[in-house]
């Protein structure tokens, strides 16, 4: 690694922006934080589609005709209507997928599988196969468990995810820290800031995030608001790790445009929109809280075309070029290391459309930084197992590949 000296302004620099307010946040009494991860006992799995209401006719982790633009839940279809979390329901760090479970798109309790999360990504939002497949994948493989295909969407179940014990130790979910969930969320604490506490939405960065999208959740006012969010964290968490896989959440940030409006990227990426994938209501006093009620908005259809993995790295590209910033992480406050992994030289990102794809695969299939200290070395199992998903996924792309034993 290259040893730095930050030379970002902090936060508090930044015009309209009061880094402050995050440290000083209350919970709100509807800020949902689980201690411990929830048991639903009566696990039902996704509710299936049928003739009548095919969507993109996504099923078994199959294609689907990524023909888009329907209206979903579809009329008369009672079976994906929305029903909100209960205590013993497993939620997490993506509003997406959250919503997803709370229209039983996923097995409503958060455990579900590589099936289920193929199907719902296409059938739900017309997300691209190959892009279903390489998220289900990461997924699956990093916070999962790879023999029994299952995943939760947030907190550690390993006792209903791992069929005999993981191969990975403990199967984190989707709040594992610097495995899929990362510093810099857009509507969540960075873990040390927050005693650990990742996943749970957070009302000040929901605001702040409305603040500097004036309305408008385009890819403008959210590459501005990564970058606020990537200073904030640089200047306030000592712990402050911006590793490999960081480049997913530049991904992240276009479903808010790309997938979340009514119609997708032909849509209107406005306020109401996120209040309703992200369970966002005002506290009546200028804030944000969580009201439980991550849901599609009514009378919403999903985007006509397929958003494909190209598609994804297109726009990687294009929020992380408006405001470049640096891969590493904090040794201390105001004394920041860049690292270098693949297309990441010295902390920069040498930004082609090809070193995404690539770097994507990589982070699935190799040992990636997880500190400045250490990294995830994934069993050959769990490497076989990726690879033999993704290996037909990325042939074209010019990347090397990992050989499995299939």
């Amino acid at each position: 690694m290259t040893a730095t000296t930050t030379a970002f302004p902090f936060i508090s620099q930044m015009p309209g922006v009061d880094s402050s307010a995050l440290r000083n946040t209350k919970r709100s009494p509807n800020h949902r934080r689980q201690s411990s991860c929830p048991f639903n006992s009566n696990h039902k799995g996704a509710a299936p589609y049928d003739s009548k209401y095919p969507y993109t006719g996504a099923k078994n982790g199959l294609p689907g005709t990524g023909i888009g633009g329907i209206k979903v839940p579809a009329d008369g279809d009672t079976a994906h209507a929305f029903e909100a979390a209960g205590p013993n329901d497993i939620r997490g760090p993506c509003p997406g997928l959250n919503t997803a479970a709370d229209h039983h798109f996923l097995s409503h309790d958060g455990i579900t599988n590589f099936t289920e999360l193929i199907d719902a990504q296409q059938n739900l939002y017309n997300v691209g196969y190959d892009l279903a497949v390489t998220l289900a994948t990461l997924g699956v493989g990093i916070d999962g468990d790879v023999v029994t295909g299952k995943l939760s969407i947030g907190c550690d179940a390993t006792s209903r995810t791992s069929a005999t014990g993981s191969l990975l130790g403990d199967e984190l979910g989707l709040n594992g820290h610097n495995k899929f969930e990362e510093d810099t969320s857009l509507t969540r604490n960075d873990y040390f800031l927050a005693n650990g506490d990742d996943h749970s939405f957070n009302g000040t960065l929901f605001g702040m995030m409305a603040n500097t999208c004036q309305g408008n959740f385009n890819r403008d006012n959210l590459a501005l608001y990564r970058y606020q969010r990537y200073q904030q964290s640089l200047a306030d968490n000592a712990n402050f790790f911006f590793g490999p896989i960081s480049v997913l959440i530049f991904g992240a940030a276009s479903f808010l445009y790309e997938l979340f409006p009514s119609f997708g990227d032909a849509g209107n990426p406005d306020l109401a929109t996120m209040e309703s994938f992200f369970g966002a209501e005002s506290d009546g006093n200028g804030g944000w809280k969580f009201n439980n009620k991550e849901q599609i908005p009514p009378n919403w259809y999903n985007r006509k075309t397929p958003y494909s993995l190209v598609d994804v790295a297109v726009e990687i590209l294009s929020l992380y070029g408006e405001h470049p910033v640096l891969f590493g992480g904090n040794i201390a406050k105001g004394d920041f290391d860049a690292l270098s992994f693949g297309p990441i030289k010295n902390g920069a990102l040498d930004a082609t459309q090809q070193n995404v794809l690539c770097l994507i695969y990589q982070l699935a299939t190799e040992a990636t930084p997880t500190s400045l200290s250490g990294v995830l070395n994934l069993p050959l199992q769990v490497v076989d197992w990726v690879a033999g998903k993704l290996n037909p996924i990325f042939k074209d792309f010019g990347c090397p590949l990992k050989p499995t034993n299939a």
